[in-house]
């Protein structure tokens, strides 16, 4: 049943692979190309080793926490503000029910409609995947980043992150996620076997040799389908239900990116934000604007 299920899939990554071995994304990333909630038993235990952020917009103030176990993206975040890096940056991007995204130091003198989201410090930072641990409630910081085909490895920008505002999900629609994220588990097997057979296949279609390309396809189809079943299910947790149903969120996102704080308060001001009027590229028509940050607790 898995086979028939998942096979019209297989076969369409099997003719992209072929052409181009390289996988795509459709999820939000950098251009070279990505609440609190009101209910406080959805914001997470500050642990000793956090950092407290308060951010000053033009449209009002959000506090955020950084976690101490994404250690490299909270001491990279801290050093960024400390020299000043963020003040007069513009919130970018801003889609509602989705998220509101900033960081590009280019944006700080960026004329009216200019296109934005290539800037950065010249530096990425490697993944810090605790996850299902952090995921995209609604109020969730995390890392942009450029896409999967220039960006397998899922490096987060050196700068630019976004909020997380989200929307509320029925068990319906969470279930399907739970089945779409099997199928992209498979998916993503089967991919990185096409990538190791990359020369067979180009030597089989240089040949013209459908009968090779289909017993090859067929092999990795099996081999795929052994893997998987050898790894738990990638389905969403009982505590990520629950946040997707009560306060929302944007669950395709997670494992994909890095969750690496999140809004303590002030999430009404991201609220107002995400409400604002956009061009066609999801720039705030009014420049809204980080004009700074302010270490908190502990001060450094």
């Amino acid at each position: 049943m898995m086979r028939k299920r998942f096979l019209p899939s297989l076969l369409v990554a099997a003719a992209m692979a072929t052409a181009s071995l390289c996988g795509a994304t459709d999820i939000p990333h950098i251009q070279n190309s990505i609440t609190m909630t009101t209910a406080d038993n959805n914001i997470t235990q500050k642990h000793a080793d956090d950092v407290i952020v308060d951010i000053h917009t033009t449209m009002g103030d959000i506090r955020v926490r950084l976690y101490g176990d994404t250690p490299q993206h909270q001491a990279n975040f801290v050093k960024l503000v400390n020299e000043g890096f963020y003040d007069g940056v513009l919130f970018h991007r801003v889609i509602n029910d989705f998220m509101v995204q900033t960081g590009d130091p280019d944006s700080k003198e960026a004329p009216k409609g200019a296109m934005l989201g290539s800037g950065d410090p010249d530096y990425q930072l490697d993944a810090e995947f605790v996850y299902p641990r952090y995921f995209h409630k609604r109020g969730a910081l995390a890392a942009a980043r450029q896409g999967d085909q220039v960006n397998p490895e899922k490096k987060s920008s050196g700068s630019q992150f976004y909020i997380v505002t989200g929307k509320t999900y029925n068990d319906a629609q969470l279930d399907q996620m739970d089945r779409q994220r099997a199928m992209m588990q498979q998916k993503a097997i089967f991919d990185r076997l096409v990538g190791e057979q990359r020369d067979t296949i180009m030597a089989l279609r240089r040949a013209r040799d459908q009968a090779g390309l289909q017993a090859l396809q067929d092999k990795l189809i099996e081999q795929t389908e052994a893997e998987a079943a050898t790894l738990a299910p990638d389905t969403l947790t009982a505590q990520q239900r629950e946040a997707y149903r009560t306060v929302g969120g944007t669950p395709h996102l997670d494992g994909a990116y890095t969750v690496f704080g999140e809004v303590v308060s002030g999430m009404e001001v991201v609220d107002r934000i995400q409400k604002a009027e956009t061009d066609a590229n999801d720039r705030p028509v009014d420049d809204i604007r980080i004009t700074s940050m302010q270490i908190v607790d502990p001060q450094r």
